[in-house]
């Protein structure tokens, strides 16, 4: 079983084997670091992305990123685990704060903390930077539906 930190780059089509989303609703780019309890990932905005608007990211992409960052660390646990992906769902979402909404071109780095598990439901605390400016932030409860 494996347990604690992994440092690890997955990035592009790989990404798909630890996420439910397909193009054009991807909203990472590579997972640098997974654990326990801390998942770290990278985006970056382009002209394309259906959540732009006026060359800014909107507010669902940010929130988007933050639930796939959190999808992405899990599933890569699990399958490290040796255990299927199990799908999530947001749940709820609390304390959210947008302070910016970062142009296109920008680099997303966004960090996860989960910080409870009860029952089914994970709860996380999401930051989303661009460089040393915080974006966004916000507590997330995700429902992971159980093994069949």
């Amino acid at each position: 079983m494996i347990s604690g930190r992994l440092d690890m780059l997955v990035q592009g089509d790989k990404l798909l084997d630890y996420i439910p989303q397909r193009p054009p609703m991807v909203m990472i780019g590579r997972l640098e670091e997974a654990s326990d309890t801390r998942f770290v990932s990278s985006f970056t905005i382009e002209v394309d992305n259906i959540f732009v608007e006026d060359n800014l990211l909107r507010e669902s992409g940010i929130i988007e990123n933050i639930a796939q960052t959190t999808a992405a660390g899990k599933g890569y646990m699990q399958k490290s685990n040796g255990k299927p992906v199990a799908l999530g769902f947001i749940a709820a979402i609390k304390s959210l704060q947008i302070n910016m909404l970062p142009n296109i071109g920008k680099e997303l780095r966004t960090i996860v903390e989960v910080v409870n598990k009860v029952a089914d439901v994970t709860i996380i605390l999401g930051e989303v930077y661009t460089g040393d400016t915080l974006v966004a932030s916000c507590e997330m409860r995700i429902f992971i539906q159980p093994e069949k």
